[in-house]
């Protein structure tokens, strides 16, 4: 090949152009980046730039005859991979490297015979026109190299091995969600609560080994003004292989409207495969950073500006769907969605501030920060939609035999969901809440358990549960027995409390809490015992027969009275239902203390003069039959008696 010595006449005045390129090949030279070829080749131009010196006219010829041969050892070199189609770079590492050699010298002499075109002769001016000619070709040829060595050296994203996977959480309950509009029953899901990590695994995207090469190309094009073509190429190959990543995440492609007319049920679905896919997309992102500043860091400007381009189009899809999914209706159920999703933006935010820090990706932020503003907006409406639902239920027929009414177990079931979503909504609804005396908490941190029952989300819990006593107040009027009523308040009541005992809710709710409502329904205990029984124990008080205020027939008469009463009871409430069997139990139990103790003292007192054929049960009768009460399946009291007969 020979060495770069100068062959071509210098105009006067060029020496400071010269100047300025050694300044410039000394400053490449001086990256860290660069891999020994090119480093090389740097050397010999550095060399080829110094030895340059202004021909007389009489040298002309002679340094032309070499320039032609030197650009013909280059033309061959070039024109010998036209035709061949493997992979250079695999093919043969160091006829890639002198591939490079003789496009970096066709590139010099193109800069000379350039400043010479408006002055030389007719044949250099042909000879740049075919150095402009070969020029092109090695680029189109480098430009295939290119995407050649970024497909066929692609690394496969792990979704196996990555540092974290995030599907949101499912609400647990063990009672089924119903639907304060219709009362369907839903089925019930369970929790898988992965918490997110930081991006700390940073997987090669790219074989590490083929870097250089890379670069080199990167260098050579750019060096030719072939760096919009190279940006295009790398950027076309890398965004592909980005939304190849939703493909396998399986993130479909929805408008706004499709995502706007979906079922809850493929919402939902859709839903969590977007939290996951936001996770997994973004620790991608930090790949293809590196990536990006691996083979741009020494190129200028251009590296945030391609990081962008091969971004935006997947993140403008996952933008979209969360735009929708925060304009939609605000039902209920999509709390725990919205705030899985706004959880999972929040817990990324700063890695998209630190990925798109520079000017080109400003547009990116601010969509980011948007969609979290809106996420936030739709999560605090879907609260207030929920409390609205309750208020407005209206129930016109009682439920049967005085069981927990359905919007009870809604209302519980729904609320003992939300202690796992704590910290997110005392950042949403502290701006609701700013009368509590009590610091609000931001998201990152964790409360204290003592503060618990007075932050945002506590007062939250609480105002719901007050919208929805008055609601059972208003309900337990439809029953027309007095004693049904409390019976359905205290089944109501005991049912809340046992809620808030039984999870995490009672760090919210407080000792406070709980205590005036097991004093509710201990009330109502008592109420449906002087609603049941007051009358008929009234019966069984008096002296005994042949005192002055009593007589025998008197005393038949009470006994005759009272056991129409209690059979009359007996008829009706062991129709009516006490689902706890705690409290259906103790309720038995202070009913039997109260009723068979009075039956047992009368009788004894007044056996003699009552006499055997009106002493229809004995106690432990009674005892038996207040038993069989509150199993919300009638019975007949005769039936019974025969069958423990």
């Amino acid at each position: 090949m020979g060495d770069f010595r100068s062959v071509l006449p210098l105009c006067e005045g060029e020496q400071h152009v010269i100047a300025a390129t050694q300044h410039l090949v000394k400053a490449l030279r001086a990256s860290k980046n660069l891999d020994d070829d090119l480093r090389k080749i740097l050397s010999q131009l550095e060399s080829h730039l110094s030895g340059m010196t202004i021909l007389s006219p009489e040298s002309r010829g002679t340094g032309f005859r070499e320039f032609e041969q030197q650009f013909k050892w280059a033309e061959e070199k070039i024109r010998g991979w036209e035709s061949n189609q493997s992979l250079m770079w695999d093919s043969d590492p160091l006829e890639a490297s002198e591939y490079l050699k003789a496009v970096v010298e066709i590139q010099t002499l193109v800069e000379g015979l350039q400043r010479l075109s408006m002055s030389g002769s007719r044949k250099q001016k042909e000879l740049l026109n075919q150095a402009d000619s070969i020029l092109q070709t090695a680029m189109s040829r480098l430009e295939e190299e290119l995407v050649h060595i970024l497909v066929k050296h692609k690394q496969y994203f792990d979704l196996g091995n990555m540092s974290f996977q995030y599907y949101g959480k499912d609400v647990v309950y063990d009672e089924s969600f119903v639907s304060v509009e219709d009362m369907r029953i839903e089925e019930a899901s369970q929790r898988n609560n992965s918490g997110n990590e930081s991006v700390d695994c940073v997987p090669d995207l790219v074989h590490p080994q083929v870097i250089p090469h890379l670069k080199s190309i990167a260098t050579v094009m750019f060096a030719s003004n072939y760096h919009q073509e190279f940006c295009q190429a790398f950027v076309s190959v890398r965004r592909d292989a980005l939304e190849e990543y939703l493909v396998i995440l399986k993130v479909e492609k929805f408008s706004i409207e499709n995502v706007l007319k979906m079922e809850w049920d493929s919402l939902n679905f859709e839903i969590r495969k977007w939290i996951r896919a936001l996770n997994v997309i973004i620790q991608y992102l930090a790949s293809e950073k590196r990536l990006c500043d691996q083979v741009f860091g020494d190129l200028g400007f251009l590296n945030p500006f391609c990081f962008v381009e091969i971004s935006k189009v997947s993140l403008l899809h996952l933008l979209n769907f969360g735009e929708a999914i925060a304009m939609g209706t605000h039902k209920p159920e999509k709390l725990f969605r919205l705030l899985d999703m706004y959880e999972v933006v929040a817990d990324n935010l700063l890695y998209i501030d630190t990925l798109f820090s520079e000017e080109a990706g400003t547009c990116v932020r601010i969509e980011f920060h948007k969609l979290l503003r809106r996420l936030a907006d739709s999560a605090r409406a879907t609260l207030l939609t929920f409390g609205n639902a309750i208020a407005a239920n209206a129930s016109t027929s009682p439920v049967p035999r005085g069981k927990i009414h359905p919007l009870t177990r809604y209302v519980m079931n729904y609320i003992k969901t939300l202690p796992i979503y704590c910290s997110i909504l005392n950042v949403l609804l502290k701006d609701q809440n700013a009368a509590s005396s009590n610091p609000v908490v931001e998201l990152e941190n964790e409360l204290e358990v003592s503060s618990m029952a007075y932050c945002p989300m506590a007062c939250h819990l609480r105002s719901i549960t007050s919208i929805l006593e008055p609601k059972l107040d208003s309900n337990s009027k439809l029953y027309k027995d007095c004693a049904l009523q409390h019976i359905f308040l205290m089944n109501n009541y005991h049912y809340m409390v046992e809620k808030a005992k039984s999870s995490e809710l009672k760090l919210f709710f407080g000792d406070e809490w709980i205590r005036e409502h097991i004093v509710k329904f201990k009330q109502h205990a008592t109420s449906y015992e002087r609603a049941t029984w007051s009358s008929a124990l009234s019966l069984l008080g008096g002296g005994r027969a042949g005192s002055n205020s009593t007589s025998k027939t008197i005393l038949k008469e009470k006994c005759r009275g009272f056991i129409i009463a209690f059979e009359e009871v007996y008829k009706n409430q062991t129709g009516w239902s006490i689902p706890d069997p705690r409290l259906r139990e103790d309720l038995q139990i202070s009913t039997s203390q109260k009723v068979v103790l009075a039956y047992s003292y009368f009788i004894g007192r007044n056996s003699a003069d009552i006499g055997e054929k009106y002493i229809k049960y004995t106690t432990d009768d009674l005892e038996k039959y207040i038993l069989d009460l509150f199993e919300g399946s009638p019975k007949s009291l005769q039936r019974s008696r025969s069958r423990r007969n």
